[in-house]
């Protein structure tokens, strides 16, 4: 008897885990990684600082991964003809009313988490630059909920791109490096700019792969408004521009080196196979490449700031 509770929790817990998308979390790590990095060569550190910032950004992406489960689940968009893993609330492995509690649950420990974190940052700034950034977390929650949950959800109208090119890169690079100072600095925007095209790019690999199924149940992507042949051109598009930002970046700051371009070999070699791809299908091994790619950019780029003098 024992032994069979200890399974089925188990199971339970496995279930859960699945329904965060582990696999996602390294992404979300990259900007605040890299924004860190920036910040401890220009001479600011702090690691409660930095873990509660890492901790912050996991619970967003959990709660971002939780509220794309319910949402696409109640719109119809997870179905039999659906691209991908399969989805928790639409296997029926975890009901609704669950995933409806643990959206509350993770949206409350978000907040708390932000708030403390801002608390804990709060010695290194002017009093205003908290209430900005106590508002820039309630914001980051609220894009998390409205990728997929409610009438409007953005989604819906192309815009998650717009959102994620902002929240995954901008917010995340930027605003954990002004964490760490007293004043608002613009200076790591081209590597923002990398992030946050690489994290548009994965999306844009997920609305790639999916786009029939979505145009069918009226999720209209962007994918979906310009199809699927522009769509890969707009990918490669950000794969460039990515490529781009960052290059120039090194260019500007030469004596770093250009070890943290390598993923970019990498990123070249999958523009191709997305070039020559038809089959929409075939993209779903290349989502896990890109994540890969942009982690171990924001990674190398990290020690490059961090150990080269």
């Amino acid at each position: 008897m024992g032994g069979g509770k200890y399974f089925c929790t188990m199971n339970r817990v496995k279930i859960w885990l699945e329904a965060f998308r582990l696999r996602t979390l390294p992404l979300s790590m990259s900007g605040i990684i890299l924004g860190t990095a920036l910040a401890y060569r220009d001479g600011f550190s702090d690691g409660s600082v930095f873990a509660l910032s890492m901790l912050t950004t996991l619970l967003f992406q959990i709660l971002s991964n939780l509220a794309n489960d319910l949402g696409d689940h109640l719109k119809g968009a997870d179905n039999a003809n659906r691209v991908g893993p399969e989805r928790a609330t639409q296997s029926g492995k975890i009901s609704a009313q669950q995933m409806k509690n643990a959206v509350l649950l993770f949206s409350v420990l978000s907040l708390l988490s932000a708030s403390v974190l801002v608390w804990k940052a709060s010695v290194y700034f002017f009093s205003e630059k908290v209430i900005a950034f106590l508002v820039l977390g309630v914001a980051c929650i609220l894009a998390a909920l409205g990728y997929t949950l409610g009438k409007k959800a953005y989604g819906y109208l192309g815009l998650g791109d717009v959102f994620v090119f902002i929240f995954f890169g901008l917010v995340s690079v930027l605003g954990v490096y002004n964490l760490y100072v007293d004043e608002i600095s613009f200076k790591p925007t081209l590597l923002a700019v990398t992030i946050g095209l690489l994290s548009s790019a994965v999306l844009n690999l997920n609305n790639l792969r999916d786009h029939e199924n979505d145009k069918e149940v009226g999720k209209q992507t962007l994918i979906v408004r310009i199809g699927f042949i522009n769509g890969k051109i707009y990918h490669m598009s950000l794969i460039f521009f990515s490529f781009a930002a960052a290059g120039l970046y090194y260019f500007l700051n030469f004596e770093l080196g250009l070890l943290a371009m390598l993923p970019f070999v990498v990123l070249s070699l999958h523009a191709k196979k997305v070039r020559l791809t038809t089959n929409p299908r075939d993209l779903d091994p290349e989502l896990k490449k890109v994540a890969l790619m942009t982690f171990a950019f924001s990674v190398l780029s990290a020690l490059l700031l961090v150990f080269v003098p």
